[in-house]
């Protein structure tokens, strides 16, 4: 009996069996074509080439950031007083100085909402559009759906040799493929890339392992393959993930790309000391050597921003780097004229609540939030939405994770209404809404 996945790889028996052969001739045939048109127009629109997604994982506050309310009492507007942006009336929190001064190039949404007020739900909604299904407590490490980046994986793809998803230096929480399989995971860099000794596990032979010995090895595991044809068993099979890791493991060896790309060393010493001499800078540095190989999704994740107490010495600590490796990255796509085709977001799972707490931190809050795109076609010089005067919700041109989700994927070029199936031939929608917004695309 043939195992049946999808209509896309249905045999004959499995169209008979569904009643299909009656519709190949006429309905099934118009709708293929109706759904070729849509993922036609959605690549004629296509924005992006790659995307660089900076995770500030715990919740970033959007008050000390990009949406001050110097107009609210003490206890709610904090310590920071707000500056001046090259936007005429608008205005960033103090420390976000360097991207004040390129406020033209960037554009900020200040009204995305939703009511997964924990970590764990969060992180799922922002990084797939797809609330979770069941409650999920606050440290959950939760996948019902695939993340932006093994989405993109799937439907982008990299240049042979080098994955098409990489996560830096860990993987959030959601950031997985789910039912995608195991091929569309991100790889995973480690380690701190401003140490001298700083190299990329797995790109490089073992020291007492030559050339032809790993060669000996490589047509013994082909001649193994060919009697034993795993790649055929089920997408989620933990044998057919583990050769595809040894595939993937093989190609980024042999890729003279891959090489070159990890070695952060070749940069100049000017360019490293702009983005900074801390890991963050120099894995935002690492990650622009990655989308210039090809790789279409990088994650940058950094986290403690889940500030429930002494916030603003925290901060005062914390944001400073963060702000100028944002704007050195966003500076330098421009003179490398790479930034019109990668796009740049900046967020984390939710917002920080209103009033400052009994220990001077900030809790969850999801009611708002802001989000900062930059490059990828997105026209600069914006803020989209509004909160309230006090920072309390989102109240103007209010937004959805599903509508920050359907954006992204539109500028890749990724039709964000797509049906994706399971191994189990179940259909998923990719976004349940599929509206991306109108203001990010050029």
């Amino acid at each position: 009996m043939s195992s049946y996945q999808n209509c896309e790889g249905a045999t004959r028996r499995d169209c008979l069996r569904l009643g299909l052969g009656g519709l190949v001739a006429g309905g099934l045939t118009g709708a293929l074509r109706a759904t070729a048109r849509a993922e036609s127009e959605t690549a004629r629109q296509r924005q992006a080439k790659s995307c660089i997604l900076v995770w500030l994982d715990g919740g970033p506050t959007h008050y000390e950031t990009f949406d001050p309310k110097p107009d609210a009492p003490v206890e709610i507007r904090g310590e920071f007083e707000p500056i001046a942006t090259r936007l005429p009336g608008v205005h960033f929190s103090r420390h976000m100085k360097r991207l004040a001064g390129i406020a033209d190039k960037l554009t900020v949404v200040r009204s995305i909402r939703h009511d997964q007020g924990n970590h764990g739900a969060g992180n799922h909604y922002m990084m797939t559009g797809a609330p979770p299904r069941i409650p999920v407590g606050c440290g959950a490490y939760v996948s019902f759906h695939p993340s932006l980046g093994s989405v993109t994986a799937k439907e982008v793809g990299a240049p042979h040799g080098i994955p098409p998803y990489f996560s830096m230096p860990s993987m959030s929480r959601s950031g997985g493929p789910n039912f995608l399989g195991a091929k569309f995971a991100p790889f995973v860099v480690g380690g701190n890339p401003n140490d001298a000794g700083f190299r990329v596990r797995d790109v490089a032979l073992p020291a007492k392992i030559s050339e032809q010995q790993f060669k000996d090895r490589t047509d013994v595991r082909r001649q193994v393959d060919r009697m034993v044809r795993i790649n055929e068993q089920a997408a989620g099979d933990p044998v057919l993930a583990l050769d595809e890791y040894y595939q993937q493991g093989h190609q980024l060896i042999t890729s003279t790309e891959a090489q070159r790309a990890f070695d952060i060393h070749e940069e100049a010493d000017e360019v490293r000391d702009a983005y900074g001499r801390n890991a963050f800078g120099q894995r935002a540095l690492l990650g622009r050597r990655l989308i210039e190989a090809g790789v279409p999704f990088v994650t940058l994740y950094l986290g403690g921003w889940d500030q429930h107490s002494q916030i603003f010495a925290g901060l005062n600590k914390k944001l400073p780097p963060v702000d100028a490796t944002l704007a050195t990255l966003i500076e330098d796509l421009e003179q490398r004229g790479q930034l019109d085709s990668t796009l740049i977001v900046v967020l984390g799972e939710f917002g920080r609540t209103p009033k400052i707490n009994d220990n001077a931190g900030r809790d969850h809050w999801s009611n708002a939030m802001s989000v900062m795109f930059a490059g990828g076609g997105t026209p600069g010089g914006q803020v989209i939405g509004a909160t309230d005067r006090q920072g309390y919700a989102a109240v103007e041109r209010v937004l959805s994770p599903e509508n920050f989700v359907s954006t992204v994927y539109t500028k890749l070029g990724i039709d964000p209404g797509k049906i994706f199936y399971t191994p189990q031939g179940r259909p998923v929608h990719l976004v349940s809404d599929p509206t991306p917004i109108d203001e990010l695309l050029s």
